[in-house]
């Protein structure tokens, strides 16, 4: 897979305006039901293709379950001790899954499926890509190759991934893949008390521990424009409310994104930073 030749040439060609936006906060922040409403708005207004990942949904039920399920000792042993290579290796795979769709964007073909893949996984984010039109479905799938939909090549392309990303060097690897492929890059922060959180935690068929939210919120590192360069295009967002001011503010934001990609740099983009991931 020649990436970065490959992206760089067939951006010169033909250039497209693709776009990451990592969408972060607390659990049971809005994350998720902002992230639904923004994609419908986009689409509506902006006539973007916009694709929704939500970790949530793409990674392997049965290891967040057993997480989830567990007291705050035992999950986040689980999460950060016990199997911490595992947590941030299914994380880095998503990364892949997402690499291999924008370069089947990028050079205008089919999307390929990575050699070495957890096939539940894999199987969620095509469910996904293909339930917002963003890949069709096609006698191709048994060759693992996947057709995308004319949504997804001929229209200003969004990917808006939801996660907690509470480690600033969880959304630095999200970083790392849009400036490989010179995509547009942005965080939207969804800020929201602990006591909001908590309340709507609790509501939930299948709440996280209460103790597991209080340590995140304790632990979160938000953007920080002044101390990370890479962070410049950022916004914090209140919830559940969102002004007029904050739309526009927003809509500004993923603009800017999509119309000044980050520059690629002729470098290793595993840049020495390992020393300063934390794995979750």
């Amino acid at each position: 897979m020649k990436a970065g030749e490959d992206a760089r040439g067939a951006r010169s060609e033909k250039p497209k305006k693709l776009g990451l936006c990592v969408l972060c906060g607390l659990p049971a922040a809005g994350k998720s039901t902002f992230a639904r409403a923004l994609s419908h708005r986009l689409r509506q207004e902006s006539s973007w293709a916009v694709g929704v990942v939500a970790y949530d949904d793409v990674m392997p039920d049965a290891f967040l379950e057993e997480a989830s399920a567990r007291p705050l000792t035992k999950a986040m042993e689980l999460i950060q001790s016990a199997r911490p290579s595992q947590w941030k290796s299914l994380r880095q795979e998503l990364l892949k899954y997402l690499e291999y769709f924008f370069l089947a964007v990028i050079n205008g073909c089919q999307m390929s499926a990575p050699p070495s893949r957890t096939e539940a996984m894999w199987e969620d984010f095509l469910t996904c890509l293909k339930d917002q039109d963003l890949i069709s479905s096609s006698a191709l799938e048994a060759q693992s190759h996947y057709l995308l939909t004319k949504t997804a090549v001929s229209r200003p392309l969004l990917l808006i991934l939801d996660d907690n990303f509470y480690y600033q060097s969880m959304r630095y690897e999200v970083y790392q893949l849009a400036r490989k492929y010179s995509l547009g890059f942005c965080q939207l922060f969804l800020e929201c008390s602990l006591e909001t959180c908590l309340q709507r935690n609790g509501q939930r068929p299948l709440p996280v521990p209460a103790e597991t939210i209080h340590l995140m919120g304790s632990k979160i590192e938000k953007p920080n424009p002044e101390k990370n360069a890479w962070e410049h295009n950022s916004l914090t967002i209140q919830s559940p409310a969102c002004t007029s001011e904050a739309r526009l503010k927003l809509t500004d934001l993923l603009l800017t994104a999509l119309e000044n990609p980050i520059k690629y740099v002729e470098e290793n983009v595993e840049q020495k930073v390992d020393s300063c991931f934390r794995t979750t």
